[in-house]
């Protein structure tokens, strides 16, 4: 598949650069008047339209005179597996009722809880796959997916299942978190190391006998799991070969950082609330920023100090949290958006951070997220715009025209 009169090709970097930290996130690097080769699901080459290879002319080709291509954006923090919405609890947002009195009314994630347990595998997987779907159409071409809405042995479990099912039915890489330490189901409200005794000694076990996850999370706030349980918890994921990631700061600075960081967390996810030891546990780590301002957003919660992390030379990705309670909404664009307008990063630095830094937040950015030769052709190629700013700029837009993943067109 060649693709030819490229207005821009966007985001170019070294095959062998993994992660931008900190100013690294300033240079997106845009080929302009470009064309691209795609062979059997990679990037073959590509280069100026003036010094196109005449070896190459004869092939079926595609012109996109005034558009942009870009590499699909990698959303590394989805909940998207869920029985049903949420939205008897919009009104009570809107009433000013906060995340912390929904919870602790028999709302929030004990709500989605108490569904997920009444609905089968099939069900679960049919209503994933829709949403999966509408988010590859609006440009994600690689995702991560966490459990914690079963809360129980049994659904714990059969949520991976679903996740698992997911994996092998999308053309598009999917990760795996395991997440039971999403919050106390009412059984264990008074005897939180009951609770976390079940996921060592009955969840993890199963989970590595069927190889059900890649990664293990923990909710670590005030009203959910301490720093200590956290600690726990992700020691004994480790054990089982699971990598941490961390649900961090989103209420409070609660010393979650900290305690990511010493396990050496992927990545620490929310940091709604931050302060100078917070950034400065993670300028001296790989672990990685994960943004979600589309939660700050439906909140109505502070939204993350992204300058100020970026100015410490950490690395800092954006991703949606699309889960029914908190963030319903899976659109990478409208985060990209966000990213702009609420957290004030540059449009350069918010497409990297949707695009490279999501992939390496996932660990897949030796093979996506970024354009470069040997790597998956997952790409979207824009409507006609002014320049790559317009995207962000125009939010509530659909600024996507064709989706290709692993080289070939996709249209769900």
């Amino acid at each position: 598949m060649l693709i030819t009169n490229i207005k821009g090709l966007v985001g170019l970097h070294p095959k062998d650069k993994l992660v931008l930290r900190g100013s690294e996130m300033n240079d997106l690097h845009v080929l302009e008047n470009a064309w691209l080769l795609m062979e059997d699901g990679f990037i073959k080459d590509f280069g100026k339209m003036s010094e196109i290879p005449s070896s190459i002319l004869h092939l079926p080709s595609t012109s996109v005179s005034g558009k942009y291509v870009f590499p699909s954006w990698c959303d590394s923090h989805t909940h998207i597996v869920f029985a049903a919405s949420r939205e008897e609890e919009f009104a009570l947002k809107i009433q000013g009722k906060t995340y912390e009195e929904i919870a602790a009314a028999g709302g929030g994630i004990l709500n989605s809880a108490a569904k997920l347990q009444n609905a089968t595998e099939d069900e679960l997987f049919e209503s994933a796959s829709i949403r999966l779907n509408q988010m590859i159409l609006l440009g994600t071409g690689a995702i991560e997916i966490k459990s914690g809405y079963g809360l129980t042995v049994e659904s714990e479990i059969k949520m991976l299942r679903v996740i698992k099912k997911l994996k092998n039915a999308f053309p598009i890489p999917i990760k795996a978190t395991f997440l039971a330490a999403h919050a106390y189901p009412a059984a264990f409200k008074e005897d939180h190391q009951g609770y976390i005794d079940l996921i060592i000694n009955k969840m993890l076990p199963q989970i590595a006998v069927e190889k059900l996850a890649d990664y293990i999370d923990v909710f670590c706030e005030k009203g959910f799991f301490s720093v200590e349980e956290t600690d726990q918890i992700l020691k004994a994921g480790a054990q089982y070969g699971l990598k941490p990631k961390i649900h961090a700061n989103q209420l409070s600075v609660s010393g979650a950082v900290e305690i990511a960081v010493k396990n050496k967390a992927i990545s620490v996810d929310h940091l709604e609330e931050t302060n100078e030891e917070t950034i400065d546990s993670l300028q001296n780590s790989n672990t990685i920023a994960t943004l979600l301002p589309s939660c700050s957003f439906y909140l109505g919660i502070p939204f993350a100090n992204a300058k100020g992390i970026i100015d410490a030379d950490v690395s800092v990705a954006l991703a949606t949290d699309f889960n029914p309670g908190s963030t319903p909404s899976g659109n990478m664009n409208f985060v990209v958006s966000l990213g702009c307008i609420k957290l004030k990063m540059q449009p350069e630095q918010a497409i990297n951070a949707a695009t490279l830094n999501g992939a390496a937040a996932m660990e897949i950015s030796k093979e996506y997220g970024s354009i470069a030769i040997g790597k998956r052709a997952n790409l979207f190629v824009t409507t006609p715009m002014p320049s790559i700013a317009y995207l962000p700029y125009s939010f509530g837009e659909m600024q996507i025209e064709t989706i290709i993943l692993n080289g070939e067109i996709f249209n769900g």
